[in-house]
């Protein structure tokens, strides 16, 4: 798709520019949950891509930067209350370096918009550009600098059924690309028909989009109306509701299993397959203590249920010891069956990146020293099936889930505690997250959050059931095991990369087109100044 203008005509944005790029952060940032106004994700970049229209990219970035910030900082305004709550930072500081870590995830918003502007300078279309560049980076931001890839765009649609079938082939960035393109036909439309700007109606554009969309939500129906035809395991989650400010105290240990045991026993013994607490529900190492591991134990026994637990683990390895964020699979019989370990650990708050460099800063999770990521990842084996123990973070990590699933994992058991993001739109986001795993792979995923929000998911992103956060609650509900490796299973991102490589190829195929212009100019202008010459 080439565009009509092969030049940018260097014209000074519009005094709405800047309005317009906050707009556009506004509409992303409303588009996640919470308040989650899904559509919105659909139209958002338009005002931004407007007001680019005819920006340079220094311009662009500019704006992009505007965009990028406003969208992050509303998204991410819960991590003020973990810094002020839990790591007792003042708020000037707390503000400052979220707004540190949102300019960062800005500057992957800033460099889509320059390179689309590049890209249209060369005589690239943005229909092309945008969508491509837009999920090439936004792959990148899932794994640079150990990678953060909460609230990728995609992410705002996990309530729409249909639309997020499409992941098992794709997974989360064919739909985002979806998305990104049809921002950019939506932005056309606006120029042609609302500014009259001159700009061709995007009549072809448009066609494609409505084919694509129907191809999408035809699959969706498809999958949506395949039977289910795994084995059937009955789950129970257990929600402690523990406070945060007092989990780790050694004083609260007794309260704690006590809530649990108590808890627990409302579920008749026999009635599940599988009991799950949340990650660090043990606040002691399980595999050294023994008065209240045993009691554990014990209760599996007593309820005839496999039970996965959370709790750090230690591994001593000659003269160091090695710390571990872990869960534990208990057989019905009190049998230990087997230890996951968390291998992607949070920067800061399990571990301080570069702790030689910055001894004055301190991780923010109380109760043990700097985690260690596990050696490996495998799933564990329960009486019913394979399990894969994705421990809190590693949820928004489609590559972990993906990678138990190709090891043989039927069922994804998701432990978390967002007690540290208190009453606020992170844990709606984090559970976004988690319903994409399961859809990815087509196996059930079943969470258990601490204080919420517990919920059980099918492997076509049904709701089974999910609690309120803040108080203790058990949900039981019946999921039946995967049965299937999808394609994304089996291929990974390979679509997200495939645009990588095509914003490669499209900028050298733009540094081509540049040459052969500035040549084709330089070769004009030779011809004119000789012929002036010879006037002269």
């Amino acid at each position: 798709m080439i565009q009509q203008r092969s030049s940018i005509n260097g014209e000074q944005p519009g005094r709405y520019a800047l309005l317009a790029a906050l707009s556009t952060g506004i509409l992303l940032a409303l588009s996640f949950p919470l308040p989650g106004i899904a559509f919105l994700a659909w139209v958002a970049f338009v005002p931004l891509l407007v007001a680019c229209n005819d920006a340079s990219p220094r311009q662009a970035f500019r704006f992009g930067m505007v965009s990028g910030l406003t969208a992050y900082a509303g998204i991410l305004y819960w991590l003020n209350i973990v810094m002020t709550t839990f790591g007792k930072l003042p708020l000037a500081v707390s503000i400052s370096l979220s707004l540190v870590l949102a300019a960062y995830l800005a500057l992957y918003v800033g460099g889509t918009m320059a390179l689309v502007r590049w890209c249209a300078g060369v005589g690239i279309s943005p229909l092309l550009s945008f969508p491509l560049i837009w999920t090439a980076l936004e792959y990148v931001r899932s794994f640079l600098l150990t990678g953060f890839p909460w609230a990728s765009l995609a992410y705002s649609q996990y309530r729409t059924l249909p639309l997020i079938q499409v992941a098992d082939l794709a997974g989360i960035y064919g739909l985002g690309c979806l998305i990104a393109f049809a921002n950019v036909v939506a932005a056309m439309v606006v120029k042609s028909l609302v500014l009259r700007d001159g700009s061709r109606y995007p009549a072809k554009s448009g066609a494609i989009l409505v084919l694509l969309l129907l191809t999408v939500l035809g699959y969706g129906a498809f999958r949506l109306n395949a039977p289910e035809t795994g084995k059937r395991v009955r789950v129970a989650l257990v929600q402690g509701n523990i406070p945060q400010d007092i989990k780790w105290s050694p004083a609260f240990q007794q309260e704690t299993v006590a809530i649990y045991e108590r808890l627990s026993r409302t579920v008749a013994p026999g009635s599940s397959d599988l009991l799950v607490w949340p990650e660090s529900a043990l606040p002691f190492y399980f595999q050294m203590e023994e008065q209240y591991a045993g009691r554990v134990r014990a209760l599996a026994r007593e309820l005839k249920a496999s039970l996965v637990v959370g709790s750090p683990a230690y591994e001593k390895d000659d003269a160091t010891v090695r710390y571990l964020n872990s869960a534990f699979l208990i057989g019905p019989g009190g049998e230990m069956l087997g230890r996951g370990d968390k291998v992607h650990l949070v920067p800061f708050g399990e571990y301080v990146p570069l702790a030689g460099v910055l001894p004055f800063v301190h991780k923010l999770v109380e109760g043990v020293g700097d985690f260690s990521p596990g050696r490996e990842m495998a799933p564990l084996t329960a009486p019913f099936g394979k399990l894969g123990v994705l421990v809190c973070f590693e949820g928004i990590f489609p590559e972990i889930s993906r990678d138990y699933v190709r090891q043989g994992g039927q069922l994804l058991v998701n432990i978390t505690n967002d007690a540290w993001y208190g009453r606020s739109s992170a844990p709606a986001q984090h559970l976004s997250m988690a319903v994409f795993r399961a859809v990815e792979n087509r196996v059930p995923l079943v969470r258990a959050a601490n204080t919420g929000i517990t919920s059980v998911i099918d492997s076509k992103g049904h709701f089974q059931g999910m609690t309120r956060i803040f108080r203790e609650a058990v949900l039981t509900g019946e999921v039946r095991l995967g049965t299937e490796q999808t394609v994304y299973t089996r291929v990974g991102d390979l679509f997200a990369r495939g645009c990588l490589a095509a914003l490669a190829i499209m900028a050298g195929m733009g540094c081509r087109n540049r040459n052969r212009t500035e040549k084709a100019k330089a070769i004009q202008h030779g011809s004119t100044r000789k012929k002036a010459d010879q006037h002269g």
